[in-house]
């Protein structure tokens, strides 16, 4: 049994699914793949995630944190980059555990996958909602207090739960609701929404950068780093750095950390390479080109957002476009929050467009029902079914749980992916040397070791509630697989036949 737990999926099997009819379309090539990783990264973390943590975890310091984030994100994205060449299927850190650690170890990191996809959408879907209102609020329209946000709020500078007088976050609700019915249609007409809400998005970010230089102000960098430069933790318990009124490491590190959420984008372009014309070499493009642009974008925004409005002043809902409210330019604040509506759709379009591509890995593969979560639309050639179960999920997180809560819970899950890919790459390495690699991962072990420490320390940085929180999902996932998957497992059934053909051969022999 032990054994089986640890069987591995091999490139052979995995190039041979890709012959099946049940596959998805493909259609994206280069331009598009950067577009959906940029379309995901730049969003709720440019918009929404830096005024949250910059209030509470980092002020100006939020400027290193960005930095120390995109460096692990840089080695991680090679190490990603390698896979996604090697095995252009559907299924992201999922398909690549599973060719490198085994069964059990795959079925952990898809689990954790769905995790960061499902808490990732639905706190980007509360960041619009927060937008969307800003921006009706300017031509005087407001959403009723009752349907304007989650039942209830945590005020991390005190560490109290707070009831806020409403049911629940309709605009969350709504979009989420509309973001689903485009998704089913289908991974075509998806690509090409986002294209233009990234081409609108790109644009605002572009003139928040150029026209609020013109407002920085040196002072607002005084002090740099006001809650210090570390907030390391070991499972909640800091040995470098201060910690807050609630108990959770600040600085840094403890931003660098939090802020890893808005990074995410680049991950999910490799959940598409099943959808790509040249998936060898556009997926690995798509990856580190969106990475990159993004990161530079990153650093100008949180330079200017910090230098115009001092850290603790900073909005924590709308922070960009209140921001040029503050300093008086109204016209400003209307485009931020109309571009920012549409920037962060694209982001909940590209997260909520890779979760069920991860349940269409796993299910094929026997760990889940392939019933549901294998049925390709006979139309659209979309996973409906788990499109339709992401957006029940992402919809009932976004309406009732606030921002603080999800985008702590997400960094977690996506930085264990990023440490068990790091660590994949240099296990086929060994296991596998020979494999066409159609882009490789440069200056090997170093770069998948250094993707790991960084991806571990930050990991570490998080709140100790994070880790109860992984460890409850976790433990959740092992009991499922237990139950289900590892007895409907598509390579549990193929080696049985094997064995059992083989002990009919030797049976014939005698």
């Amino acid at each position: 049994m032990v054994h089986h737990l640890f069987k591995r999926k091999s490139l052979g099997l995995l190039h041979e699914e890709m012959k099946g009819d049940n596959r998805l379309r493909r259609v994206l090539g280069p331009w598009s793949l950067t577009s959906l990783g940029v379309g995901c990264i730049i969003g709720a973390g440019i918009f929404v995630i830096t005024g949250y943590v910059a209030h509470f975890k980092t002020g100006p310091a939020l400027l290193l944190s960005f930095v120390v984030a995109g460096m692990a994100c840089i080695f991680s994205a090679l190490c990603y980059a390698e896979f996604a060449s090697m095995a252009p299927v559907a299924g992201s850190a999922y398909t690549y555990a599973y060719a490198t650690l085994g069964e059990l170890l795959a079925w952990i990191i898809g689990w954790d996958l769905i995790l960061e996809y499902t808490v990732a959408s639905a706190s980007v879907a509360h960041g619009w909602s927060k937008y969307f209102q800003n921006f009706i609020g300017m031509f005087h329209i407001k959403v009723p207090l009752i349907f304007s946000g989650a039942p209830f709020d945590y005020n991390p500078s005190n560490g109290i739960f707070m009831q806020t007088g409403s049911f629940f976050d309709l605009p969350a609700l709504v979009i989420v609701t509309i973001v689903t019915i485009v998704l089913v249609i289908g991974i075509h007409e998806s690509s090409r929404f986002n294209n233009v809400m990234v081409a609108i998005k790109v644009s605002v970010v572009v003139l928040v950068i150029v026209v609020g230089a013109f407002y920085v102000k040196a002072a607002n960098w005084h002090p740099f780093a006001p809650f210090g430069w570390a907030g390391l933790s070991i499972f909640g318990k800091t040995v470098w750095g201060q910690t807050g009124a609630d108990g959770a490491p600040v600085g840094m590190l403890a931003g660098a950390a939090m802020i890893f959420f808005a990074y995410i984008g680049f991950d999910s372009v490799s959940t598409h390479a099943e959808e790509a014309r040249n998936p060898q070499r556009d997926v690995p493009i798509g990856i580190i080109t969106s990475l990159i642009i993004c990161t530079v974008l990153y650093i100008l925004v949180t330079i200017v957002l910090t230098g115009m409005v001092p850290y603790d002043q900073i909005d924590t809902d709308a922070p960009v476009a209140a921001a040029f409210q503050r300093v008086g330019l109204h016209w400003g604040q209307f485009i931020i929050s109309l571009g920012a509506v549409a920037g962060i759709t694209s982001v909940m379009l590209v997260l909520m467009l890779s979760q069920p591509r991860v349940l269409l890995a796993m299910s094929r593969d026997g760990l889940l029902p392939p019933s549901f979560f294998a049925a390709v639309h006979p139309r659209f050639r979309t996973p409906w079914k788990s499109t339709i179960l992401t957006g029940i999920a992402v919809g009932s997180m976004a309406s009732l749980i606030p921002l603080g809560i999800l985008a702590e819970l997400v960094n977690i899950g996506t930085l264990l992916a990023f440490v068990i890919v790091c660590t994949a790459v240099l296990v086929m390495r060994y296991i596998n040397p020979q494999a066409h690699r159609p882009f490789r991962c440069p200056f090997v072990p170093v770069i998948p070791l250094l993707g790991v420490l960084f991806c571990l320390v930050l990991m570490f940085s998080l709140p100790s509630a994070n880790w109860l929180r992984l460890f409850i999902w976790m433990s959740i996932g092992v009991i499922i697989y237990f139950l289900y998957g590892r007895h409907h497992s598509v390579l549990a059934r193929h080696r049985a036949a094997e064995r059992l053909t083989r002990k009919d051969s030797d049976g014939r022999q005698d």
